[in-house]
């Protein structure tokens, strides 16, 4: 089989303006970036804004491990698949980041014949609302310390500055560092740091502003710093926000590009879900929702982590409800979980395979019996996966109650999701009582102790001296009742990346707690984790070229 690259390289692209008008925008509704990729004006909300929504398809995941998911793939496979069927669909997905891009996890973009295209330039720089965020971002963090150093009307205490800088790479070097060094010209030396732009609360409100006006207010909101006699600065304090939003006057503008096989995809914000919130826009989904009678999303990471923030965070503010979760597994990754090393995951063995099991039933417990959601199980299916091995997964989801479908998007495009695009259709009929986890009216700590209890099975909360007082601090300003974003690892269930398929007899360890107030919510860092990763030893990077005629190679 060929490469993804590869594929995407081989395809032909149809004129976006084709592609957008099988949703109904018309080329007086795009603003061009080339052929094949377009910004949509937000003027066309006003025109399609009272009509009824389409279907929504959340797409989510096991907990991810080394061997692979492809939840990315699977989301567009589906769509794909829809199209097949003659079904007016359209795909939301977030955009890439050049940190994964060029460390470890790659771009996302999907894979094979389940691809979103321009490939290359999707994952590279694409339409640059990335940039666009971390200038913005970059823009308030001088602005701060230009205030600071010239006369400090607002008395912000530069020990309790806390705007860090941004960038979009992976730079584990720049996570903590000393500002204003090399005399009074220099500024006012003080600690500080870079964050990736994806964990920017800027990229946060981005994905979750309404409107212009809307994104404004929420820049605004952005709670910057704290003065002398412990009071809070924020954004519109420094007179910053108009200029921020200036610069994002473009990037707020849901993108669209196509699939493989020629369906419109939406391809707007880029928050990680370990970190971050882990959607794509609002704007766009809810435009989407307008424009099609069928919409594909997808959340970042597993079930615990974008879709727990869709249903938690996304929902509260644009009332969007899924109408049924994919949750995709791969036979690999629940024989990983099961406790096989990677060494041996082509190798048939039904015991690891059933062990691993306990991870895919958390997540459908929480989809199913705390969220309320119909939920259908996709099987990415890998060349070693053997009959046994499908056939003993296919009968624990019945015995459970759960459709479970047999997904080939990757080797054969929309025709390979045709099984699993059946059963979604099927399980949209089943009824739906979603509902969030928590009431906002509950404490801080009685929403991180809901979410660590009863979705990843925690035994308690453990809380650092620093995160209980920025909890009573946070209560004290008035944020009590904002809904909880919580900063873990991917890779396991719990705060520790080693404990594999669904620990018991554990508790999350919660290191700090700040407020994002414009995007809304309080975020939770828990473990080991970092809002700004580093590279691999061997980073993707390393293995990347262009040719003389332009054609790019190595990615992917």
């Amino acid at each position: 089989m060929l490469s993804d690259i590869e594929i995407a390289q081989q395809a032909k692209l149809r004129p976006i303006v084709d592609v957008a008008s099988q949703i109904g925008l018309s080329e007086d509704d795009l603003e061009l970036y080339g052929k094949y990729k377009a910004k949509v004006n937000l003027a066309v909300w006003d025109r399609i804004k009272d009509r009824p929504n389409g279907r929504l398809i959340y797409v989510t995941a096991i907990t991810p491990t080394l061997a692979g998911e492809g939840k990315t793939t699977t989301a567009v496979g589906i769509t794909q698949a829809l199209g097949r069927l003659d079904k007016k669909v359209a795909l939301c997905l977030r955009e890439p980041s050049l940190g994964p891009v060029f460390g470890i996890k790659g771009g996302a973009t999907g894979g094979g014949y389940s691809q979103v295209l321009p490939m290359e330039d999707i994952n590279l720089h694409f339409t640059g609302d990335i940039y666009a965020v971390g200038a913005a971002h970059n823009l308030l963090a001088a602005m701060i310390d230009n205030h600071i150093v010239k006369g400090n009307e607002l008395n912000i205490d530069p020990t309790r500055v806390v705007w860090k800088r941004v960038m979009d790479i992976n730079d584990r070097q720049l996570r903590s560092i000393v500002t204003g060094l090399g005399g009074k010209a220099n500024g006012i030396p003080r600690e500080s740091g870079f964050d990736i732009t994806a964990a920017s609360e800027i990229m946060a409100i981005l994905c979750l502003a309404l409107d212009m006006e809307d994104l404004k207010r929420r820049l605004g909101d952005m709670l910057v710093a704290y003065t002398y006699d412990g009071r809070p600065v924020y954004a519109r304090d420094l007179k910053a926000v108009g200029a921020m939003a200036i610069l994002l006057k473009d990037a707020i503008k849901p993108n669209i590009v196509q699939t493989l096989e020629g369906q419109p995809a939406f391809i707007h914000g880029g928050p990680f879900a370990n970190i971050a919130h882990g959607n794509n826009s609002i704007m766009a989904t809810r435009m989407a929702l307008k424009l099609a009678d069928y919409v594909v999303t997808e959340g970042g990471f597993a079930a615990d982590l974008g879709a727990e923030k869709f249903f938690d965070i996304v929902y509260r503010t644009a009332h969007i409800r899924p109408d049924v979760v994919v949750l995709v597994a791969t036979i690999r990754a629940l024989k990983f979980h099961g406790g096989l090393p990677l060494s041996a995951l082509n190798e048939e063995d039904l015991a690891a395979l059933e062990r691993g099991l306990a991870n895919l039933d958390q997540h459908i417990d929480n989809l199913k019996n705390i969220f309320g959601l119909p939920v259908v199980v996709a099987l990415n299916r890998f060349p070693a996966d053997t009959a046994a091995e499908i056939q003993l997964l296919k009968e624990h989801c019945a015995r459970i109650g759960v459709k479970m479908a047999v997904s080939e998007v990757v080797t054969r495009g929309g025709e390979g999701g045709i099984e699993l695009a059946e059963a979604l259709l099927e399980a949209m009929q089943q009824e739906n009582n979603f509902r969030p986890l928590y009431d906002l009216e509950t404490s801080i700590e009685e929403k991180i102790e809901a979410i660590a209890c009863r979705v990843y099975r925690a035994d308690g909360v453990v809380y650092s001296k620093e995160a209980k007082r920025a909890i009573d601090t946070l209560k004290q300003l008035g944020y009590g009742n904002l809904p909880v974003c919580i900063a873990k690892t991917q890779m396991s269930f719990s705060d520790d990346p080693s404990l594999k398929g669904a620990p018991r007899g554990w508790k999350l360890n919660v290191r700090e707690v700040k407020v994002s107030a414009g995007a809304g919510f309080i975020v939770v860092l828990t473990g080991s984790m970092m809002t700004m990763p580093g590279l691999p030893k061997n980073p993707a990077a390393e293995n990347m070229d262009i040719k003389p005629d332009g054609t790019i190679v190595g990615l992917f």
